[in-house]
């Protein structure tokens, strides 16, 4: 698991939230867990890393915009092609380890 609590730094700068406010803090926190679980479920495993720069960290803080906006349910809708290139990567991935497993 990721370091929550400098995800949630990360996130606060991307949504430009510049205040400290524990219920802030604490919604964000649970928007970041919740994001992270289904962005793990799309990619079909559980080790996504959210720390470095890339897809899944990008997609992450957009699902965090979606959800602090109150418009999750548009979140799949505008981001189909990048669930899909994050889940095609992943299973890829699944099946070299896989197919070189059994070789």
């Amino acid at each position: 698991m990721p370091d929550i609590a400098q995800l949630l730094i990360d996130i606060k700068d991307y949504l430009n939230i510049t205040w400290d406010d524990e219920k802030t803090d604490k919604n964000l926190t649970g928007m970041i867990k919740r994001g992270m679980t289904r962005l793990q479920n799309i990619a079909g495993v559980s080790t996504l890393d959210f720390k470095e720069e890339g897809a899944a960290r990008e997609l992450l803080f957009d699902y965090c915009r979606y959800a602090n906006s109150h418009a999750l349910e548009m979140f799949e809708v505008n981001f189909i092609g990048e669930l899909q290139s994050l889940h095609f990567e992943y299973q890829a991935k699944a099946l070299e380890q896989t197919e070189g497993a059994t070789n």
